[in-house]
């Protein structure tokens, strides 16, 4: 008869461990709290506390329902296995040892929510992709790359909103910025802020020589309540109001306000044509902008820290990259975690997860994922 006592014991101590990491005794005791929030008369009188509200809700009942799930389920299967011991019934060993081999997969996903450990994982997050070197190539690479974030969206049970589109001169697109809505979503997509580099065998080269491409990606945090965390002062600011310059297909709606904002001082550029009022854009394109300010001070401190400390001193654009390469072989490759994968296809399909989970891997460590 086998003996499953150390796999259990090794789970008990994961479960342990996920009980530290998920604060499930403060999720317990802010579960009445939110219940009787939620329940208060007036609760819509202020529309976007009540969505917060709903939102932290039902992010505390799934990782308590999970945690339950996970604990019960080992309870089980140890009474399982005790049970098959005590009376030397080998015949449970298959039903035992396939429950420990799921659970020790369903360990593996939650220990991924112990890595959000950044000030801003939790929120939503503002992407832009801006096509770089490369002409009509990296223009193509750039809507390439809002493909693939439009596919792992769906794929992560997320809302992708965009926010402005502006159309490549030939091809593919200039520029995009989305907002992505979602559980850790800057957490997630904060891996995929760099350079990013194509190579591949040109569709709009009459010869088929090969092309190396560039598109930049910038991820910010979404700060709902950016206003009461920065102010700008309105003489440093430069408004233009245009009519959005492309059809975006199915990604945006087209509007005859268009707004774009330049924040002066900085150089920083926003811009929505996504809502129907240019009052509503406007809006729209200003908290983008407080959000991006409020990040370039917080990235002047880590700087300043780093300074200091003597740390991340070098700015190296290879240290942030990561490579497509579609030919002369198949490979994606991201250097700052040294993942390396052979199937381009699939990741420009949106299957970013393996990539997105050594980022955060090699943040946490520091050391490169096996390839």
């Amino acid at each position: 008869m086998q003996d499953f006592s150390q796999r259990i014991s090794a789970l008990r101590s994961r479960l342990a461990e996920a009980e530290g990491y998920l604060r499930v005794g403060e999720l317990r005791a802010r579960r009445p709290q939110l219940e009787t929030e939620l329940g208060r008369p007036d609760l819509w009188d202020d529309q976007a506390a009540a969505q917060a509200l709903q939102r932290e809700f039902a992010e505390l009942d799934d990782d308590l329902g999970l945690f339950d799930s996970l604990e019960a389920r080992v309870d089980d299967v140890d009474t399982l296995a005790e049970l098959a011991r005590e009376e030397g019934d080998e015949s449970l060993e298959p039903e035992i040892e396939a429950e420990l081999d799921s659970l020790v997969v369903d360990f593996d996903r939650l220990e991924l929510r112990a890595l959000f450990t950044g000030e801003y994982d939790e929120r939503d997050a503002i992407v832009e992709v801006n096509s770089g070197a490369g002409g009509v190539d990296a223009q193509d690479w750039a809507e390439m790359l809002l493909r693939m974030y439009v596919r792992w969206a769906e794929r992560a049970g997320m809302d992708l909103e965009i926010e402005s589109l502006n159309e490549g001169t030939e091809a593919g697109i200039s520029s995009a910025t989305f907002l992505l809505k979602g559980r850790n979503a800057y957490g997630w997509m904060r891996s995929e802020h760099g350079v990013h580099r194509l190579v591949r065998i040109s569709p709009f080269d009459n010869n088929a020589r090969r092309q190396t491409s560039f598109a930049s990606v910038k991820v910010t945090p979404w700060i709902d309540d950016v206003d009461d965390e920065i102010e700008v002062d309105d003489k440093e600011l430069r408004i233009d109001v245009y009519r959005s310059s492309g059809a975006g297909g199915q990604h945006v709606n087209v509007t005859d306000s268009a707004v774009r904002i330049t924040h002066l001082p900085t150089g920083i550029v926003t811009s929505c044509q996504n809502e129907r009022s240019q009052h509503q854009n406007k809006d729209r394109a200003m908290k983008i902008l407080k959000a991006k300010l409020l990040e370039l001070e917080r990235q002047k401190r880590q700087d300043k820290l780093a300074e200091i400390t003597g740390e991340g001193a070098a700015v190296d654009f290879g240290s942030q990259d990561r490579n497509y390469v579609l030919q002369p072989y198949q490979q994606v490759k991201d250097l700052r975690s040294g993942l390396e994968l052979s199937n381009p296809d699939a990741v420009l399909d949106g299957d970013l997860d393996g990539l997105m989970e050594a980022y955060l891997q090699w943040v946490r460590t520091g050391a490169p994922a096996a390839g």
